[in-house]
């Protein structure tokens, strides 16, 4: 059955804050991989309609101004959903050394090897001489999936992999780069998570009863 597809939401729209999306991971792969928030608690569902992911690829840059007629369908929706997960199980794996499922193998190749997003140069309209630069897919929402399928590639079989970090907020399970110099990051964000774990350790200083009845 043929899906209808969905218009990009209006920016007279405002999504709801606890789907706000975090692009605190420092690769898009990792940054669509966080659309699934609290992955270990009550999950966070960041993708719950096709608008939802429309505004994802625009956010995170992979058409900042999509094309005119761009949409997305509830099938694209739920390729989405599934290449996210395997992107997880792929990661997941590759950062601990472990050997990944084949089914989540299988679902990041299938994705990337879709054809890519491809860059076009234009003459800007608001600057003589100058260029502008777009991107164009005949099927935008694949490509761009595509784009992200690639990059987890490229990150679970490079070296950067061992660089890959769950934040150690109990609550959270965003996947992170660490990109510190000492290789000492903890946490997603230290607006977030850090910030948390800061007020939770001067509290439990303060106190040390407390700590005590909640062992």
């Amino acid at each position: 059955m043929q899906q209808t597809p969905r218009a990009t939401p209006t920016t007279d729209e405002v999504p709801d804050p606890a789907l706000a999306f975090p692009f605190l991971g420092g690769r898009p792969c990792l940054n669509f991989v966080a659309t699934l928030g609290k992955r270990h608690t009550v999950r966070i569902e960041r993708l719950p309609s096709p608008d939802a992911l429309a505004r994802w690829i625009t956010e995170a840059g992979l058409l900042p101004c999509p094309p005119e007629g761009f949409r997305v369908t509830d099938d694209d929706l739920a390729e989405a959903r599934v290449l996210r997960e395997a992107m997880y199980g792929l990661l997941t794996a590759a950062m601990r050394g472990r050997r990944p499922e084949a089914a989540d193998l299988g679902a990041v190749n299938e994705a990337a090897a879709h054809a890519d997003l491809v860059p076009r140069l234009a003459p800007a309209d608001d600057e003589p001489g100058g260029l502008c630069l777009s991107w164009h897919a005949d099927h935008p929402v694949r490509a761009a999936l595509s784009t992200v399928a690639r990059d987890a590639m490229l990150l679970a079989g490079g070296p950067l992999v061992a660089r890959v970090k769950e934040c150690e907020g109990p609550d959270c399970s965003l996947l992170f780069l660490d990109d510190s110099q000492a290789r000492r990051r903890r946490w997603c964000s230290m607006d977030r998570c850090g910030n948390l774990a800061k007020v939770a350790g001067y509290r439990t200083r303060r106190h040390p009863a407390r700590r005590a009845g909640q062992a």
